[in-house]
């Protein structure tokens, strides 16, 4: 038995002087087992090299061990695995359990149970210990000796934790850190490495556990070669704090005593550091680099250089868009593959989309090293959500994550279909479980229709649609809810899934991504359902037959799910290799790109993560306890980590940083960066910068057809900009295109988005005719909206594009349901022969309750019965009505005009006929709507007319507004009203007002003591209604007969001449009523035949305050944009009344 040190700088060639060796020892037929020990996530590289080294006939003498590898060769053998094994996931499960159950006996961890991130910490924690041999005596016995309050609180919280674990899982199971243990006790009946020859390759360290293996392996073995990065033999070797190999020093340190103690002969080292096998004996550059990296003092290179060049980006885009340039170029014109080329970064998730949307570009064929997290798959999401359906009680985020993940047999249409509806009612938890049929009305503003057979037929599907969802689920709660063991949970969702048919639709996802080349997709599929078995084994295993919670067994899922990673094959030999600065393994790297060589990601930035800090980890080995290295002990690992990866590569070497991250804040370049500048005074720092200002190179721009094609369009875009003419080599470029079959159209598909204007065509009339009918019905509010931009009134109204509905009130709602009350509450009145005369304030209370409560009972499923919030709302409401119609009894009490008609409507079925207007071409038009209360005062053969319009929002009346079509509807139901009067009636009717009536109830500010009658009279004032009123002082008075100068109830004021007050009255005279009704009647028309013509154009009106845009849900859809040529708004300048009258009479005539 003998130890034998190989020593040797990074490229030296000790990977390849054991491989020699090992294929030494085949030639010469020795007869002993040879076996190369190296870490876990290097053997299959390993393996590739002792094969490619010896052949196959070799590697039946020789083998690849990692240390686990090497416990199952022994265990195999002599026995001891026979405990089941536990993984990391089963791990951390068990651990999830265990301080879930003990929370409130933590002192310190107790409230952190929930953070995300910290079962792992505790997991690594308990890892870490054993590892590095800590027993839970040893955390016992230096509880007494520890000052430090917050250390001690860590340490019983610990020993609770890991005394629990040890205790539950040393009953029948073993975890991967008791492998090493039990290793180290079964190696004494084993005959394994009994006189091996070992080599032992790629390791800087080792944890105690490894070191007591080691022990007796080198005890047993003939030889022990172990491979130490560092030049410096034994015998001179020093541990000084600044060194570079002073991690691999303190190894060979530790080995040394390890032979000493056990009588071990230390054979002549191996020295490599010159050989003909060295990586850079070709490369003076890349040899000077690798030997005065971290050297001090450094010797600086004096010749010109070019295998190490240096790039600065404006971003990581444009950093990762120069490598993609430059590797393409390499294998252009350098003749190398892609497999001979690697790029590493400290950030491989920053980067790592980056990487695949520029070499995808590039048609750059890679591989990312780098396992996946299977939180986001499919199945898992099924699982997870399927849990919480039942533990959240049927949350919407539960049941459509569920739904969604396309492995249930339900369309995406009626998935859409059943969201729609959820949404619309607030279907959640008992909606879901009782087995009543859902029979919610879809629209809540329909408070008096019948349900219809269409909406019939749609309940119908819906219902169907809901019964697939909830069987399975209702199934799955029967089997897992309740009083259920682990073991019981596991089965049950186990069923759950087999009923499902997911095994079965896995398959066939499997088979359709391999044939459709889809392998990484195919091979993460089939792993990912071997590990849902394994996870639900693992709680089967470490919980058995204890009981479990549902919302436990939920996150002990989750946990257990977010421990495992998937492992990616490459679908090609012939690719570039990504992968972190941790990952990076092969050793036949001849290009190697090093992105993101910014401060803080390369050298990485260390800091004091997990459970014990820097001044823990002191204390504790003060009192004898090793532990894992501290933040200055870890640097120094960096450090040579760096050092590594800088001497990768054996031809070139190309490191690039960003100037500034994704929010445009400016970041540094790395240490790295300053030490290779000083030590080659003579490299380029090449950089895009001035190329990202429109400076691009010529030929060097022009590489794959695809990111070709972006700088042909830059280019183009550039010239026009500054009206210059295209380069020739970009006219060769856009011909080329021009003539490939599969880029001709793409070219002049964008080459049309330079005179791109945004109009939007005008409609042609058959199309029209289709959207609105041979005969246009159109009620006022849609031609405002037609006002307000045409191209919303087409979205709206003609394609009929719906904002989704949500189980909520809007203001439409609202609205047509205190319309609906008001209609209800009039019509009472009548049914009971009052009149609001006869009726106090608390008649007032007691009905609207009455009318509320029995409109509200004929709605089941109402959102205003749903939930103590809403009936909050309702409770708002009555007080609002209750408000409004004692409001209105106070203006019939101080008026002569009497209500004669409530919500009366105009229309081929209304209560009057529609309002007929004729085009000029001769066509008619039939507008329709409904008037909320018509109020009359008769005066002999004469009736003035009132129009009130009940607002449950705040409404001016402007007549500007009149002027530009955006508030008609008054005028309209004032012109409907009196053409019905004359008509049928027989009287001539005159224009009282047009009125506005705010549904309120307000709160009023006040200053010191104030009476109820000056509340309510304020209260009045604020409620005031707004419009437009005839200029005649009597009809004023017979609508406030109270008033003295200004009315507490309509906008008049009287002079004391006894004259209206224009300054301080909305008045208009008959004549001038006469001339809005016929200006109304003739911006119609204009608005009428503009949409039978099929203007749909995106033209939204602005003026200083507001525009057509300001509340506009159509926006993605027009893309209306000022920047863009065509796209123009409607200037609307505000003009007094008393210019609106001269332009008025102007358009009409007196």
């Amino acid at each position: 038995m003998s130890i034998r040190f190989i020593y040797g700088r990074a490229g030296s060639g000790k990977s390849y002087y054991c491989l020699q060796s090992i294929k030494k020892r085949i030639e010469e037929n020795e007869n002993r087992n040879l076996i190369l020990l190296v870490p876990e996530q290097f053997s299959f590289q390993a393996e590739k090299n002792l094969l490619k080294s010896v052949g196959q006939k070799g590697m039946l003498k020789a083998q690849v061990l990692s240390f686990k590898r090497a416990a199952e060769r022994v265990f195999g053998e002599v026995g001891g695995g026979t405990r089941k094994h536990v993984n990391d996931s089963g791990k951390a499960i068990l651990l999830y359990e265990i301080i879930e159950r003990n929370k409130k006996k933590l002192k310190v961890f107790g409230k952190s149970t929930k953070k995300q991130g910290f079962v792992n910490m505790i997991s690594d924690m308990i890892t870490e210990l054993k590892k590095y041999n800590t027993s839970i005596k040893l955390l016992q016995d230096s509880l007494d000796r520890i000052e430090n309050i917050n250390l001690k609180n860590k340490l019983e919280d610990i020993i609770i934790i890991y005394s629990e674990f040890q205790e539950r899982l040393h009953k029948n199971y073993i975890d991967s850190e008791d492998i090493l243990s039990l290793l180290y006790e079964k190696l004494d009946k084993s005959n394994f490495f009994n006189n091996a020859e070992v080599w032992i390759d790629e390791f800087y360290s080792f944890t105690p556990q490894e070191y007591k293996v080691l022990e007796k392996v080198i005890y047993k073995s003939y030889r022990t070669n172990i491979t130490l990065c560092t030049d410096i033999l034994s015998e001179n070797s020093s541990l000084e704090s600044m060194d570079l190999f002073l991690p691999t020093k303190i190894t060979e340190k530790k080995l040394l005593e390890i032979a000493k103690n056990n009588n071990i002969s230390y054979d002549k080292p191996i020295s490599l550091k010159s050989n003909s096998y060295s990586r850079f004996k070709g490369n003076a550059e890349l040899g000077h680099l690798e030997r005065y990296i971290f050297s001090y003092p450094y010797k600086t290179y004096k010749r010109s250089n070019s295998s190490i060049r240096i790039f600065k980006a404006l971003n990581k885009y444009t950093e990762v868009e120069n490598s993609a340039r430059d590797i393409l170029k390499m294998c252009r014109d350098e003749g190398f593959r892609f497999r001979d080329i690697s790029v590493v970064t400290g950030d491989l998730d920053g980067y790592e989309n980056i990487i695949k949307a520029v070499f995808n570009q590039y048609n750059i064929p890679y591989f990312i090293d780098k396992k996946r997290e299977i939180d986001d798959s499919p199945i898992i999401i099924l699982i997870i959500s399927a849990i919480e359906i039942l533990s959240k009680n049927w949350s919407y985020e539960a049941v459509f994550r569920y739904l969604k993940t396309g492995l249930l047999n339900l369309e995406f249409d009626e998935i859409d279909m059943l969201e729609n509806y959820v949404l619309a009612n607030g279907i959640i938890g008992k909606k879901w479980t009782n087995p009543k049929p859902w029979n919610y009305r879809i629209n809540y503003g329909n408070f008096d229709e019948e349900i219809s057979e269409e909406e019939t037929e749609y309940l119908k599907k819906i219902n169907c649609i809901r019964d697939k969802v909830r069987e399975p689920i209702l199934k799955l709660s029967k089997d897992i809810k309740g009083k259920k063991t682990g073991q019981q949970m596991c089965e049950g969702l186990y069923n759950f899934l087999l009923n499902l048919e997911v095994p079965k639709k896995v398959e066939t996802l499997i088979k359709e991504f391999r044939n459709t080349s889809k392998l990484d997709k195919a091979n993460e599929y089939s792993q990912i359902w071997n590990i849902v078995v394994d996870i639900l084994d693992q709680i089967a295993v470490v919980i058995g037959d204890e009981s479990i919670g549902m919302e436990l067994f939920s996150e002990v899922l989750a946990n257990g799910f977010s421990q495992y990673e998937i492992g990616v094959i490459p679908a090609s030999l012939d690719q570039v290799l990504v992968s972190s600065v941790t990952r990076l393994r092969s050793h036949d790297v001849r290009i190697l790109y090093i992105v993101g060589v910014n401060d803080g990601i390369f050298p990485a930035s260390i800091s004091a993560d997990g459970v014990f800090t820097d001044e823990d980890r002191d204390e504790l080995r003060k009192r004898g306890m090793e532990l894992a290295k501290d933040t200055r002990s870890r640097a120094f690992e960096e450090q040579l980590l760096v050092y590594g990866i800088l001497t990768k590569a054996d031809k070139y070497l190309t490191l690039s940083y960003s100037m500034s991250d994704e929010e445009g804040k400016s970041k540094r370049q790395s240490i790295v960066i300053s030490i290779i500048k000083k030590l080659f005074p003579k490299v380029q720092e090449e950089s895009n910068l001035k190329g990202i200002l429109g400076d691009k190179a010529g030929i060097e721009a022009v590489n794959g057809p695809k990111d070709t094609f972006n700088e042909l369009i830059s280019n183009i875009r550039r010239s026009i900009e500054d009206n210059n003419s295209v380069d020739p080599l970009w006219i060769n470029v856009y011909r080329w295109y021009k003539n490939d079959p599969s880029w001709s159209k793409k070219v002049e598909t964008v080459l049309k988005g330079f005179s791109y204007n945004n109009y939007i065509e005008i409609l042609d009339k058959s199309k029209v005719r289709r959207l609105y009918g041979s005969h246009l019905n159109i009620s006022v509010s849609r031609l405002e909206k037609f006002s307000e931009c045409p191209f919303a009134y087409f979205v709206q109204y003609g394609l009929k594009v719906e904002d989704r509905k949500m189980y909520n009130l809007s203001s439409p709602d609202l609205g047509s349901f205190m319309h609906d009350i008001l209609k209800k509450f009039s019509i009472q009145l009548k049914e009971k022969k009052l009149t609001w005369n006869d009726i106090d304030r608390n008649w007032c209370e007691e009905n609207v309750k009455v009318v509320v409560d029995s409109t509200l009972s004929g709605m089941p499923g109402s959102i205003l019965n749903s939930s103590k919030k809403y009936k909050h709302i309702t409770d708002n409401l009555k007080k609002i009505l209750t408000r409004s119609v004692w409001l209105i009894a106070e203006h019939m009490k101080r008026g002569k005009f009497v209500p004669r008609a409530y919500e009366l409507s105009f229309g081929d079925s209304g209560d009057i006929p529609p309002i007929s207007i004729k085009l000029h071409s001769g066509e008619e038009v039939s507008l329709i709507g409904r008037v909320d209360r018509i109020d009359l005062l008769e005066q002999d053969s004469v009736v003035y007319l009132r129009i009130i319009d009940y607002k449950s929002g705040t409404k001016e009346f402007k007549l500007s507004d009149i002027y530009y079509g955006f508030q008609m509807q008054l005028l309209i139901y004032l012109d409907a009203i009196l053409a019905e009067l004359d008509e049928k009636f027989n009287k001539e009717g005159i224009p009282g007002g047009i009125l506005y009536f705010k549904l309120d109830d307000p709160i009023i500010k006040t200053e010191g003591n104030i009476s109820d009658s000056e509340i309510e009279k304020k209260i009045l004032k604020s409620l005031r209604m707004n419009g437009l009123l005839l200029n005649d002082p009597e009809i004023i008075r017979q609508m406030d007969s109270e008033m003295e100068r200004t009315s507490d109830i309509i906008c008049a004021s009287i002079k004391k001449d006894g004259n209206l007050s224009k300054t301080q009255s909305s008045l208009a005279t008959r004549e001038q009523f006469e001339l809005l009704r016929k200006y109304v009647r003739s911006i119609i028309v204009d608005l009428s035949e503009k949409i039978l013509e099929g203007d749909i154009e995106a033209a939204p009106y602005k003026n200083k305050s507001k525009t057509g845009c300001s509340y506009c849900i159509y926006s993605a859809i027009c893309q209306f944009d000022t920047s863009i040529k065509g796209n123009e708004y409607k200037i609307i300048k505000d003009k007094k009344d008393e210019e609106v009258w001269k332009d008025i009479e102007g358009k009409v005539g007196k």
